[in-house]
């Protein structure tokens, strides 16, 4: 299986906005019915934070709801990750992964500090 290409992460101040990307090849991370958005904070356990269907339903964890948007270009074949209103506590590396048992891409990191 192809890893998938994370991008996009920065040093953003508190209320900042970052868009992420997920870039993969065609047959990968797509061929799996779900691709979600995942975030690791130091210290922390790895968390889900979006999910998006193939038919391009979402689902977010409750800390990002009204903040965070996923989304899906299927022509790119890349998922992305509106993130606004950005807080302190989202500190994290932030990783993709087609299903719940796909590869890890390396992860790019999100800094919010003022």
């Amino acid at each position: 299986q192809v890893q998938p290409v994370e991008s996009g992460g920065g040093l953003v101040q508190p209320g900042g906005s970052l868009r992420l990307s997920c870039a993969a090849s065609a047959g990968s991370i797509f061929s799996f019915p779900v691709v979600g958005w995942h975030r690791q904070a130091p210290g922390k356990q790895r968390e889900l934070v979006a999910l998006i269907s193939n038919m391009g339903s979402t689902e977010y964890v409750d800390s990002v709801k009204g903040r965070f948007t996923i989304s899906r270009d299927n022509a790119k074949t890349t998922v992305y990750l509106q993130m606004n209103n950005l807080k302190p506590d989202d500190t994290a590396v932030y990783y993709c992964r087609g299903g719940f048992n796909g590869p890890w891409g390396q992860g790019t990191q999100v800094t919010v500090s003022s």
